[in-house]
């Protein structure tokens, strides 16, 4: 046939027109495709049938002895609640046709006695059907896509939730050795060890309250994160007040983590050598986009100041640790000694 498409299965149509001979032949036609016809006469016997199931597409001719193919078709409901439609019109008035597809048809042919119309009828009708069922089987697909996504998601924020109810486990185990350790290196050491793990538990606790559980808010976390910091390093005795300016930066959840152990290491060195001890002195922690779109994260102090070089204080561990982040982030540190004080800034990639 010249109009037919490569459509390969076959179709149940329903067709609503109330000329019975031109019904045999629109039949007979499909019938030469393959397909099986319905043919009433009626609305309510169209309405019915379609209630009931397995229509795959209507024929539906506009004028009919009780009412016009319009009534019908505002009847049947949405798209999506029925089978596809192609509406048939032997008005040669384009307004008409138009009208059909503003009220829900998919596509419409013009009828004649021709041969030609039968062809047209039948290649309308199997490329109709065809878009719906690729419509149809796109939707299914996408619901099946979020329905995975979700279940992951779900199970992504479960192994956050688990990964850091366990990271406290081990930092609340590491702050009771360190509460037995009469050497106050010692102490001091499994302090900044339960430090650092808090930092990176505290990631994982941010990813499972939240809706994004790709890319973790640095801002909001290391907001978190220093005020827990401030408040456990304040029980040994140390008098400092810490602010924050931090800007909203989304960031991949391995660059967080990297990120966090970073700022909780200078922020906790700033509380513990930045001033004389039992004094009072301010901490500021800032973060900001930079002209050349990176991003700089700040940790600043009004202390006796160092400028990054010499024999560090402490253990030295945590340079170590700042300079092992910095090469995983792709980060550099600098150092200003200010007077007085101490600006450390840690720039590194936005992307």
């Amino acid at each position: 046939m010249p109009y037919g498409t490569d459509l390969k299965e076959s179709i149940k149509v329903l067709h609503v027109e109330d000329d019975v001979a031109l019904a045999v032949l629109v039949r007979k036609a499909l019938a030469r495709r393959g397909h099986e016809t319905v043919h009433v006469t009626t609305g309510d016997e169209a309405l019915k049938l379609i209630a009931e199931g397995g229509v795959d597409i209507v024929a539906l001719d506009h004028t009919l002895a009780a009412e016009t193919g319009l009534d019908i078709l505002a009847r049947m409901g949405p798209r999506g609640a029925r089978p596809p439609v192609v509406y048939v019109t032997g008005s040669m008035d384009a307004r008409l046709a138009i009208e059909a597809l503003k009220q829900g048809a998919d596509d419409y042919v013009i009828k004649d006695t021709s041969e030609e119309f039968f062809d047209l009828l039948v290649a309308a009708l199997e490329q109709a059907f065809e878009r719906w069922r690729l419509k149809s089987a796109r939707v299914r697909d996408q619901q099946l896509i979020r329905e995975a996504r979700d279940r992951a998601e779900m199970l992504l924020k479960e192994v956050n939730h688990r990964v850091a109810n366990s990271l406290g486990l081990v930092a609340a185990m590491v702050r009771m050795q360190a509460a037995a350790v009469s050497d106050p290196h010692a102490r001091h050491a499994l302090e900044e060890t339960q430090s650092r793990i808090s930092a990176v538990a505290g990631v994982h606790r941010h990813l499972y309250t939240s809706d994004n559980i790709g890319e973790v808010d640095i801002g909001a976390y290391l907001n978190h994160l220093v005020g827990e910091l401030a408040a456990s390093l304040a029980g040994n005795g140390a008098l400092r007040m810490v602010k924050t300016e931090l800007i909203p930066i989304s960031l991949p959840t391995d660059k967080a983590v990297t990120l966090g152990v970073m700022v909780g290491e200078l922020v906790t060195n700033a509380f513990k050598y930045a001033y004389p001890e039992d004094t009072s002195g301010e901490i500021r922690v800032r973060s900001s986009r930079l002209d050349n779109g990176r991003l700089q994260i700040c940790v600043e102090d009004d202390g006796i100041g160092w400028d990054g070089t010499g024999p560090a204080q402490g253990t030295g561990i945590g340079s170590k640790v700042l300079r092992a982040m910095a090469r995983n982030l792709d980060a550099e540190i600098s150092y200003s000694q200010l007077n007085p004080g101490t600006f450390v800034c840690i720039e590194f990639p936005a992307g």
